[in-house]
């Protein structure tokens, strides 16, 4: 964020508080509480060697946040951080503020006197660079700016400052007295809780100084895009902010942190409102011509339109976007500026995309990009390629090839939050690509990073999309595989990290939902997952109308199931989502099974294998696979069904979910019984004690993801396997756990060993 202007001063004691501009010409003034550290800064120079190292390193935390211009606080605030630094410091403190507060005037004035001593000699306590050596000299210069009433005002507010202190203390005295030793216990308990310094329960109370200001600007911005739990909530810092502008409405910096503010809860009337404040109040103040002479102003029109379009396109306004892309454009031109114009084109290509799909304006964005000396854009600009070329079917070796060269920009220009992005963009293409194991490793990869940038302390910085796309899909991975209180775990740290009303919470809401759902489609719940599909829909309306297709094909309500997937499948064709395209011909296939029709099913598989093997999807083409191989089961040919099974079993063992596994290892066992039809006794023998084998590790894997359904159909075939070899006991004790899960799940009508899923 942009340094505030100089003419930006404030002042609280002139004029009743009512703030001006500045006319003393120093960026800050002495306050009681800037008294108070002054007095804390010359009692540790006296205490010198006689402070522990562990006691100088506390003192030396507590003192940078408030030496860099952190807001005034009350003495007895102060007091207790200082105690827990260095009891014995805090008394020597009190007391010397006492003496000072109860003497004369002449008392303060000594004290300044005493301070200018500490840059004198060879060999000063203080150097004058130093942060402790420069606020020393900020507030000598602007005491002695000071005229004599004002100083008068400052003596009058230290006592007063002072008094406020002595008055809490004795009113906690007499609390001590009337209160039971339980209830001080629970209250200090509460108070030791709180904590000293907790930066955002420090508000700005009152008008601030330059400085002042500045920290409190800088900071928020700082955990907004880092930490975003730790800044204040947004009506808090919207009332914080509406205090600094109503004693100077033309702080443009703090028009910028208000957008910023009003893009949190995607008010997008208060953004623009805010944005456009902030560019004019840059122009009227004259930051901008100070900086880039005379073209600072069109510099301002053009990357005022450029921010407009962005934030247009954030909020889905297209039309309005294209407007003020424009304007950005036809400005950037007129000024000769390429880097704006390099700008300009990204966003160009980013609101063509959505309306085709074209690489020559992005491709074209690179090369001007690394032409004109701008890696960040230019990485951009290659993590967006790689993206669409994925979609595309591209190879994967091809594309992590393009980002290993990304990477290299990244690496040597430090810029870590593309390196994050790179990251979960690799986990993302693992995932499309199905190569669960490859995206787990990459998850991991960047969730043990450490950030490039600093930062302060007890502040995260991997608060960012790419670390919450990363721990959504770290949730899916464990979930799938049956590891659902490691998912809550997770999801439960994403809420943390990314509150409901953070920019990306919608994130791990639909993961959560997804995950909801499938956990109450294993069980047999169909009405919970019914439930939870408004709220997918919600969030991603593809994944919401699938998700109720498959809730209606459960129910056995076959018509409304196929007209919805119809439906579906016409619009995701046409928006050349191919992913949920074979998704939803799987689920039509299934619907023609369910409904007799094996032949009609056939043409749908094999148009899904095609697609899946054009776009490299391997995992959903080995999911085809399986899905040809119980078509080819049911139309009796089951020896050809175990061929083709050994192509696609392998990828979904490696890479699959714990309920695919289970499905494909039941398919195995099915063929294995209709092949064993035409076996010798001996050899059929060996083949049904297979397919129970089988059985018993398909069993395994329903009952990790507690598929009720599923196991009921394992039972029941196991027990006709037993009841086949003249094993009764086995037999007896199949039935009767198939009893028990029947009376809970009562069939629907569908033929118990005739579906594949």
């Amino acid at each position: 964020m942009a340094g505030v202007h100089e003419s930006l001063y404030f002042n609280p004691m002139l004029s009743n508080g009512v703030v001006h501009a500045n006319v003393l010409g120093v960026r800050d003034w002495v306050t009681p509480h800037k008294m108070a550290l002054l007095v804390l800064l010359s009692e540790l120079g006296r205490a010198g060697a006689q402070l522990g190292l562990l006691e100088r390193r506390r003192l030396n935390r507590l003192l940078l946040p408030l030496l860099q211009g952190g807001p005034d606080m009350a003495l007895s605030r102060l007091r207790k951080a200082i105690e827990e630094c260095c009891p014995h410091l805090a008394g020597s403190v009190h007391i010397r503020l006492k003496l000072m507060a109860e003497g004369e005037l002449k008392d303060m004035e000594q004290f300044f006197d005493d301070l200018s001593d500490s840059f004198s000699g060879t060999e000063p306590e203080v150097h004058k660079t130093s942060v402790v050596g420069l606020f020393l000299r900020h507030m000598i210069l602007a005491y002695n700016k000071l005229s004599f009433s004002q100083v008068y005002k400052l003596y009058t507010a230290l006592q007063q400052y002072f008094q406020k202190d002595e008055k809490k203390d004795g009113a906690d005295e007499s609390e001590m007295e009337l209160t039971n030793p339980e209830e001080l216990d629970g209250r200090m308990e509460k108070e030791e809780l709180d904590g000293p310094l907790r930066e955002e329960e420090i508000a700005c109370s009152g008008p601030l100084s330059q400085k002042q200001a500045e920290y409190f600007l800088s900071q928020q911005a700082s955990l907004l895009k880092n930490d975003e739990t730790k800044a204040l909530a947004p009506a808090s810092l919207q009332k914080e902010l509406n205090n600094l502008l109503k004693f100077n409405p033309d702080f443009a910096e703090a028009h910028y942190l208000s957008y910023l503010n009003s893009l949190r809860v995607q008010d997008v009337f208060s953004s623009t409102h805010s944005l456009l404040h902030y560019f004019d109040r840059l122009i009227l103040t004259g930051a901008e011509s100070k900086s880039n002479g005379d073209e600072g102003y069109g510099r301002s029109l053009r990357y005022a339109a450029l921010n407009l379009a962005a934030l247009h396109c954030r909020f889905g306004h297209y039309q309005q976007a294209e407007l003020a892309l424009q304007e950005a454009i036809r400005i950037a031109q007129e000024s000769n500026d390429h880097i704006c114009l390099q700008h300009c084109l990204s966003w160009l290509y980013i609101l063509e995309q959505k309306i085709f799909d074209s690489c020559v304006l992005l491709e074209h964005s690179v090369n001007k990009s690394l032409h004109f000396g701008l890696p960040y854009l230019a990485s951009l600009g290659i993590q967006s390629l790689v993206q669409q070329r994925a979609f595309a079917g591209k190879a994967a070796n091809k594309l992590m090839d393009a980002l290993k060269d990304s990477d290299l920009l990244h690496w040597k220009h430090s810029l870590s939050e593309l390196i994050d992005i790179s990251i979960a963009q690799k986990t993302a293409i693992w995932r499309l690509y199905g190569r669960s194991t490859m995206a787990l490793q990459q998850a991991q990869t960047l969730l043990s990073m450490n950030s490039l940038e600093a930062v302060n302390v007890g502040v995260q910085q991997n608060n960012t999309e790419s670390f919450a796309v990363v721990l959504c899909h770290l949730a899916e991975l464990h979930a799938e595989q049956g590891y659902f209180a490691a998912a809550s775990e997770i999801l439960k740290h994403l809420k943390e990290r990314f509150p409901p009303n953070s920019q990306h919470a919608q994130l791990w809401m639909l993961f959560d939902q997804k995950i909801q759902f499938e956990r109450a489609m294993n069980d047999g719940r169909y009405h919970v997952a019914d439930s939870l599909v408004a709220g997918i829909t919600a969030l991603n309306s593809i994944e919401g109308v699938y998700r109720k297709a498959i809730v209606l094909k459960a129910q056995n309500q076959m018509s409304e199931a196929h007209k919805l997937l119809q439906k579906l499948l016409i619009h995701c064709q046409k928006i050349k989502n191919t992913e949920m395209v074979i998704s939803v011909l799987l689920s039509i296939a299934e619907l023609y099974w369910r409904s007799s029709c094996h032949t009609i099913a056939l043409p749908v598989l094999l148009q899904a294998l095609a697609l899946a093997r054009e776009y490299s999807l391997q995992y959903l083409a080995s999911e085809t696979v399986l899905n040809l191989a119980f078509s080819q089961l049911i139309l009796g040919i089951p020896e050809q069904a175990l061929n083709i099974l050994h192509m696609a079993i392998e990828p979904v063992l490696a890479h699959g979910a714990v309920l695919d596994k289970g499905c494909a290892m039941f398919l195995v066992a099915k063929c294995q019984v209709a092949s064993a039809a035409s076996y010798t006794p001996q050899k059929k023998i060996e083949a049904l004690e297979s397919a129970i084998l089988n059985l018993n590790e398909a069993k395994t894997y329903f009952a990790k993801v507690d598929c009720k359904e599923q196991l009921r159909d394992v039972l029941y075939f196991q027990a006709r396997l037993f009841h086949t070899l003249g094993r009764t006991q086995e037999r007896n004790k199949c039935a009767m756990l198939f009893r028990q899960l029947h009376q809970e799940l009562p069939a629907h009508g569908v033929p118990l060993i005739n579906a594949f899923k």
